[in-house]
């Protein structure tokens, strides 16, 4: 097996999760793997340590200026440090040279303006932090930013949304490389999950089954996740599959375990569970952002799901943050 030549690109006021974040998982594929498959190597300019957000301070293996080709993948971090990052000639250029020298190139979270600066985000569909996802399409009009996906991948180029979505988009890429089987077992043991739904509001409370193995499947599956609040009937489903209401009902209950209306009323179920945790919406709101309707509908789906009323949830995980 050739082992793959990762650099992570750092920058002070980086942040320590991003970097953590993918470093950790590749270095948990070398352990499962049947042989190490990543060499992983932290660059920043002059090789200098790099003081990240939290105040502490990494070291990093290589200076930028010196990384040379060929590599697999170059990653961006992210971090509040990203619009130094982004401004520098000598951090954009070196980037931009790099990436003429990978495989592949990917950015953590605001790690995408440092893309953008670079041109080689120019004409593809990108995604950051949601927060920062206006600014960036701002800044960069000629790139197509969409705010809502965990991570996209267009062509060679991978972005990722905030933060720990650095695990999701690095989980895909082992998974790409190496298999599911290698990719899930890194995700049982960073006790995470493997496959979220599409959008950032739209995050699965616990660890997802495998990626369905078949394509179908999992097409029909990323764009449940991706239009919660759309027509996801069985009918709909089936027309936008190409494939009988019959087959696709077969396909998900051999892949699955479960018909197409039970999956998508359990995804809309967890995406509510997310937004009643994460947000002050009212309950009619996230009823209607996530498919159900009615406040009413969303509250049956819910006791159906977890046993406990959509209000009685959002107290107790209010209770549970202090």
């Amino acid at each position: 097996m050739n082992v793959r030549r990762v650099v992570v690109v750092a920058y002070d006021a980086a942040s320590l999760l991003d970097l953590a974040c993918v470093t950790s998982t590749l270095e948990e594929a070398n352990w499962h793997g049947a042989a190490p498959c990543y060499e992983v190597r932290v660059a920043a300019p002059g090789g200098n340590p790099v003081t990240c957000g939290t105040g502490l301070t990494v070291q990093a293996q290589l200076p930028l200026e010196r990384v040379t080709g060929p590599l697999d993948t170059l990653v961006v971090c992210g971090g509040i440090g990203y619009e130094n990052a982004a401004a520098s000639p000598s951090v954009v250029g070196h980037v931009r040279r790099l990436s003429r020298e990978s495989r592949r190139v990917a950015s953590v979270c605001t790690g995408a303006f440092v893309l953008a600066a670079a041109g080689l985000l120019d004409g593809r569909r990108a995604t950051t932090h949601w927060r920062l996802a206006a600014e960036l399409a701002a800044r960069h009009p000629g790139v197509a930013v969409d705010p809502d996906p965990i991570f996209l991948r267009d062509g060679d180029v991978a972005t990722s949304a905030g933060v720990t979505a650095a695990l999701d988009l690095t989980l895909a890429l082992v998974e790409e490389d190496n298999g599911p089987e290698l990719s899930r077992a890194v995700a049982r043991n960073l006790v995470t999950y493997l496959q979220r739904p599409g959008n950032q509001a739209q995050m699965s409370m616990f660890v997802a089954p495998p990626s369905p193995a078949n394509a179908l499947v999992k097409r029909t599956v990323e764009h449940i996740g991706g239009n919660l609040a759309g027509d996801l009937s069985t009918a709909a489903l089936a027309a936008a599959a190409g494939v009988s209401e019959r087959h696709l009902t077969r396909l998900f209950l051999r892949h699955l375990g479960q018909t197409p209306g039970r999956y998508v009323r359990q995804a809309r179920a967890e995406a509510a569970a997310h937004l009643l945790a994460s947000t002050s919406l009212p309950t009619a709101s996230i009823a209607a952002r996530c498919g159900f309707g009615t406040a009413e509908t969303l509250r049956q789906a819910f006791l159906d799901r977890y046993g406990v009323s959509p209000s009685r949830y959002r107290l107790t995980q209010s209770s549970a943050l202090g």
